[in-house]
């Protein structure tokens, strides 16, 4: 019977066979694993596991009453894998051989358990699949990997795309987009054209990195005159658009375009020496314009902008739906 034993773990290593009465006599080496090498010997199966189907199961006898078909188990200690099992009668004994294996639970098993290769039968196709499923989780998890660095260098192209590289602020482009979702929004909103007056002269007088490194400054004065959610763009090389969207009173919008002039006033020093801009600003209400589309949007703050030029300029000035300008100041 020793000889039969060996034969037993090395084609099922996780066998159990039971004498007349559902005691253990012998067990595979995989099963004692899974017991944690607790000597199964004289245990009752029964005790051992638990069967959920056929739940009649109750003793020896209905035991091997399920000669040939599935068994679905459960250890009755912790980890309460599930398995699945099969029993075999032994002529003669009156006793029994009982297979078990993972099934679908066999990745719970392996870690739970550490099995590993030696494990299991040589003939057992367990450790391939455990292998294609590894490959395949590998090659997932790299594809999940790749899509997110893909989708990173996409939003990092469209919100290149829609930048100024000099000031960082948005551009043209972010402008024609972000315009006509306001428009569909339907909610108010206004729209300052800002020119900067003499910025031409820095750049003769002092040479364009000067002109660069003061179109920085305004760009910073504008993100800090300006919330987050609003819309600041360079246009042009010293002409800016601001969108804000929700409503906002003039006196509001006013207080806006007086402190981005003064602001813009005030000196820029580039290597120790005064660059001296300022600014004039048209700004045109969603309200007054009719049709309402974001050509005629601009072109109202582009109209109320020449006012302001044509005033002395360092003024802002409201487009009027008559095309005169209101509130020149």
């Amino acid at each position: 019977m020793t000889q039969v034993f060996d034969f037993l773990d090395v084609l099922c290593p996780m066998h159990a066979v039971l004498d007349r009465d559902g005691v253990v006599c012998h067990s595979g080496p995989t099963l004692q694993k899974v017991y944690d090498k607790t000597d199964l010997i004289g245990t009752k199966f029964l005790d051992l596991f638990d069967v959920l189907r056929p739940r009649t199961i109750n003793d020896m006898g209905s035991l091997l009453g399920t000669a040939g078909a599935k068994l679905h188990l459960r250890k009755s200690n912790m980890p309460q894998t599930a398995l699945k099992g099969v029993l075999v009668p032994l002529p003669d004994t009156g006793g029994a051989i009982v297979n078990l294996s993972f099934g679908i639970s066999i990745m719970e098993g392996v870690r739970d358990y550490a099995l590993t290769e030696a494990d299991f039968a040589a003939t057992d196709l367990t450790i391939e699949m455990l292998y294609l499923i590894e490959a395949k989780s590998a090659a997932m998890e790299a594809s999940r990997k790749l899509n997110l660095r893909l989708q990173g260098a996409m939003i990092a192209a469209e919100e290149q795309a829609f930048t100024d590289t000099l000031t960082g602020l948005k551009n043209r482009r972010a402008v024609d987009h972000i315009l006509p979702r306001l428009i569909e929004h339907g909610a108010k909103f206004s729209c300052f054209q800002m020119d900067l007056d003499f910025f031409k002269a820095v750049n003769d007088t002092h040479g364009h990195p000067a002109g660069d490194h003061v179109l920085q400054h305004v760009a910073r004065v504008l993100v800090e005159e300006t919330r987050s959610d609003d819309c600041v763009a360079r246009v042009g090389g010293d002409e800016f658009v601001l969108l804000f969207s929700g409503p906002k009173s003039r006196i509001q919008m006013s207080s806006i375009a007086r402190r981005i002039i003064d602001r813009i006033e005030t000196p820029v020093i580039f290597k120790g020496a005064e660059c001296r801009i300022s600014a004039s600003i048209g700004i045109a209400v969603s309200d007054d314009v009719d049709p309402l589309c974001a050509d005629a949007v601009l072109a109202a703050a582009d109209s109320a902008l020449y006012q302001c030029k044509n005033a002395g300029r360092a003024t802002y000035a409201f487009y009027a739906p008559d095309h005169r300008c209101d509130e020149i100041a």
